[in-house]
């Protein structure tokens, strides 16, 4: 069977494997939790605030993102240290998408907790430095990196639009400005969410209300495929399990009522599915 976890997020995000641990984690943004399976058991954290992304430190700490902070969290303790805060004057702001990028450092996106139009942000956690790269985003999303260390990928969520954007190969920041990879609305009729790249190159994003995993060829953007799953609101995808070859998918139930809630029984919970792609393992994040 495809879910791997059937507890129902209300927004499901960050699906993060941790390949020291070999183990799949994500949260459940607006119900302040960070979740995972360990020895087959369901296990959460419950963090008081928006939370949303992750990279892993070592083996036991993870850098979690939430709405106020970038915090190093002990799993094994659950004891969190603020790293820098992030918004924590702005009570109308939360974090949202999130990844580690191949220089040990961190990008994380902000948003409204209403998506007020360009209300966001996507920020790099690098050297103990909060830089903001790119203002005036709706709804961040899609932050991930090639294998060469060359292009970061990002997008907005409400005009569908994905950027790549050129980096500097010795330290990750960005060289110049982003070029449009896809305009999704205009050419999918749903909307750009979470992103991972593959050990291809290939890009592949939740497409929020389409209930897929769709690929793309990271160079040209060519439409090569889609994974569907039972759920409309596919959120956020990772590679993860053994070889990297299984596919993670979280889904939410956010703006659905009770009817479509009913109607959909499997929405909010975590995918995952074995398929003929290979991931790339997630970098660590260097303090």
């Amino acid at each position: 069977m495809d879910v791997f976890d059937d507890r129902r997020c209300e927004l499901g995000e960050g699906a993060f494997w941790h390949p020291l641990r070999g183990q799949f984690f994500w949260f459940d943004i607006t119900g302040f939790r960070l979740l995972t399976r360990e020895d087959g058991a369901a296990r959460e954290w419950g963090l008081g605030e928006h939370v949303s992304a992750a990279g892993w430190i070592d083996r036991d700490r993870l850098l979690i993102a939430s709405e106020t902070g970038l915090w190093r969290f002990d799993l094994l303790t659950g004891a969190q240290e603020l790293l820098t805060p992030l918004s924590a004057d702005l009570a109308h702001l939360r974090s949202n998408d999130g990844r580690a990028d191949p220089w040990g450092g961190f990008w994380i996106g902000t948003m409204g907790k209403r998506a007020e139009e360009r209300a966001g942000a996507i920020w790099r956690y690098w050297r103990g430095e909060l830089r903001e790269l790119f203002p005036g985003l709706s709804i961040p999303n899609a932050i991930c990196f090639d294998a060469a260390r060359e292009i970061a990928f990002f997008a907005d969520t409400r005009p569908g639009t994905v950027w790549q954007q050129r980096l500097d190969p010795a330290t990750g920041w960005p060289v110049g400005s982003p070029d449009v990879f896809l305009e999704m609305r205009q050419t999918e009729g749903n909307s750009p969410d979470g992103a991972v790249i593959d050990a291809e190159g290939r890009f592949w994003t939740a497409q929020w209300g389409a209930g897929r995993v769709a690929c793309y060829d990271g160079r040209d953007g060519r439409f090569l495929g889609a994974e569907s799953f039972g759920a409309v609101r596919t959120s956020c995808p990772a590679f993860g399990g053994e070889g990297l070859s299984t596919l993670f998918v979280t889904t939410a139930q956010q703006g659905m009522d009770a009817l479509a809630r009913a109607a959909e029984p499997l929405a909010g919970m975590t995918f995952a599915r074995a398929i003929a792609a290979k991931g790339v393992a997630e970098p660590q994040v260097v303090l």
